[in-house]
């Protein structure tokens, strides 16, 4: 069977890292890559990769490498990080070497959900401000399908097996690779 690469996304608060732990899992040879831990291995002269497009891409190349280094010995991948589809047709497309399937969600919820979900992380890890905008930013952009979109207010932490079921069985969040505004220079 060919590796599946499963990219969690959405915005801060969201559960991404909740529901990636719980995917890699519940997948039989499995690696987990967390993005913001990819961007806090430069430790001095790092940007916010929201802020810094150097921070951002050397992030992503990062990334990149991880996950080519794993598919090659047949891992299935799960990717938690803030994601845009310009970001996965870019890594689609570093990869057009190697066979596997990509999985894309972006996990949303309302408003009011997030900023709950946000306070109830340590004062440290809350994202406050740029969770909103985050949010903002997924629900305006033009190029993400519905398809791709998982809402999940509805969902209790102990409810996050179920999310998964969704992931791994769901073939709507199969990446179809049309998306028209996917051009990147990382």
């Amino acid at each position: 069977m060919i590796p599946t690469i499963h990219v969690i996304s959405g915005p801060a608060g969201v559960g991404k890292s909740t529901t990636s732990k719980q995917l890699v899992q519940a997948l039989s040879k499995s690696a987990y890559i967390s993005g913001d831990a990819i961007s806090h291995i430069p430790v001095n002269g790092r940007g916010k990769p929201w802020l810094c497009k150097e921070t951002y891409d050397l992030t992503w190349k990062n990334i990149l490498s991880l996950t080519r280094n794993l598919l090659e010995q047949d891992y299935d991948v799960v990717i938690d990080y803030v994601t845009f589809p310009s970001d996965v047709e870019w890594l689609v497309q570093q990869l057009t070497d190697l066979e596997f399937r990509l999985v894309f969600v972006v996990l949303l919820v309302d408003r009011s959900t997030l900023i709950a979900r946000d306070q109830l992380r340590p004062s440290e890890a809350q994202m406050g401000e740029r969770s909103l905008v985050l949010l903002e930013e997924f629900e305006t952009c033009s190029d993400l399908k519905e398809q791709n979109k998982l809402y999940t207010q509805q969902y209790r932490r102990e409810q996050v097996s179920e999310i998964v079921e969704e992931l791994r069985k769901n073939p709507r969040f199969i990446w179809k690779g049309d998306y028209p505004n996917s051009d990147r220079d990382k």
